[in-house]
């Protein structure tokens, strides 16, 4: 749910971009891919402003 509404198929998706993107960064952080950890941060930002931009409630471990 996203502020009392049901989810839509915009937020579903939105949201499981953004745990893919966690996950992405994440192994980028461990396997020492700096390059890559900073392409995958940026998509995260861009994610989690998309997100605050449609009033969508996240809660991640990484936010």
């Amino acid at each position: 749910m996203t502020r009392g509404r049901t989810m839509d198929a915009f937020t579903a998706g939105l949201l499981q971009r953004i745990r893919a993107t966690e996950t992405d960064l994440t192994r980028a952080r461990e396997t020492g891919d700096d390059f890559l950890a900073d392409v995958e941060q940026a998509e995260l930002d861009d994610l989690h402003r998309l997100a605050a931009e449609h009033g969508v409630e996240i809660t991640t471990a990484m936010a």
